[in-house]
């Protein structure tokens, strides 16, 4: 195999490129938007696990052939980022587990909640922990807006709140997955990685860890016409497609911004929930629409530290320990 790696990031995107991955971060949660209604409009009969697997087998496959078609010229070489990728796969298998486990126990909407919560909290100390600065006021004022939005968009939609310890603990640790495994696919990428290839690896070796739970999950609705359409929708467009557009963002913004935006998500979902499915978002939704839109540009102007420009030498990316409810956002980017 070629040794020879693509180019690094560059130190700071300027400022038409900072542009251009916003606006690819934004479409990448869009399309995350899309998973709750597509999944209440799907067979009744498909279980949350049995369809976050299919999901992620089937975006993993996707992403493999795109990386062999853009395959960068100099040829790829994955040997030296295995750690990292192996690291993402890992988290990648933890989010989506522990986030429908914690749903499961806890209640949508306080499960909602704690992972839009948490994420862009998680993400900003995983960031400062990597020994990197640049949280400015700009992304800690739309951070606080789009939570507080977001928050008010989940708790205006139906679900009860059940403080479930264990779910909890499984939601945080889901939604510590989901950080670890961004930071992972960008350490990939600072080290020259191209964006197809460390969205291939790191999905790829999460679909192996979870291709068991096919063989454990009622699969008889993949046989079905909705089913079918349902587990494309899912793995080709709120992943494969999603994750090469988000790829191509978090090479050039740093983690926590990148989170951030993503909480464009739950707005999505809203609008399709009350458009599509016939709910009721209330005046409290519609006043989390509009915080969350205005930390969005908040975020999005917001300058924070790109991914090649760290403070000092960064520190090892730890290895972890190891969306969504149909009517309901499912949390923090699956």
């Amino acid at each position: 195999m070629n040794r020879h790696t693509t180019r690094p990031a560059p130190a700071h995107a300027p400022a038409p490129g900072r542009l251009a991955a916003t606006f690819a971060v934004l479409a990448a949660a869009v399309l995350f938007g899309t998973t709750g209604t597509s999944q209440a409009l799907g067979p009744a009969e498909a279980t949350p696990l049995g369809i976050g697997a299919v999901r992620l087998v089937l975006g993993a496959l996707a992403l493999a052939a795109v990386a062999r078609v853009r395959r960068p010229p100099k040829g790829r070489a994955v040997r030296p980022h295995l750690p990292a990728l192996l690291a993402g796969g890992v988290a990648v298998a933890v989010y989506q587990l522990g986030w429908f486990a914690g749903l499961r126990r806890t209640g949508v909407a306080l499960g909602t909640v704690v992972g839009i919560g948490s994420g862009p909290v998680l993400a900003g100390i995983l960031h400062l922990a990597l020994g990197r600065r640049g949280l400015g006021r700009g992304w800690v004022a739309g951070t606080a807006a789009t939570v507080v939005g977001a928050g008010l968009l989940a708790l205006g939609r139906p679900g009860t709140l059940s403080a479930d310890p264990v779910g909890l603990a499984l939601t945080l640790g889901a939604v510590l997955g989901y950080v670890v495994s961004v930071e992972a696919a960008q350490r990939a990428m600072r080290g020259g990685l191209d964006e197809a290839g460390a969205m291939a690896g790191m999905f790829g070796a999460g679909a192996l860890l979870l291709a068991p739970v096919l063989l454990l999950e009622p699969m008889g609705w993949l046989k079905t016409l909705r089913g079918a359409a349902m587990a494309l929708h899912l793995g080709l467009l709120t992943l494969a497609l999603a994750y090469s557009l988000y790829g191509f963002g978090l090479r050039r913004l740093a983690v926590p911004t990148v989170v951030t935006l993503t909480l464009a998500e739950p707005l999505t979902a809203a609008v399709l929930g009350t458009a599509v499915l016939g709910e009721r978002l209330g005046a409290r939704g519609w006043v989390g629409a509009a915080l969350v839109g205005a930390g969005l540009v908040l975020a999005a102007r917001g300058r924070s530290e790109g991914p090649g420009r760290l403070g000092g030498n960064p520190r090892p990316l730890p290895v972890p320990g190891g969306p969504s409810d149909p009517r309901a956002p499912p949390g923090p980017a699956p």
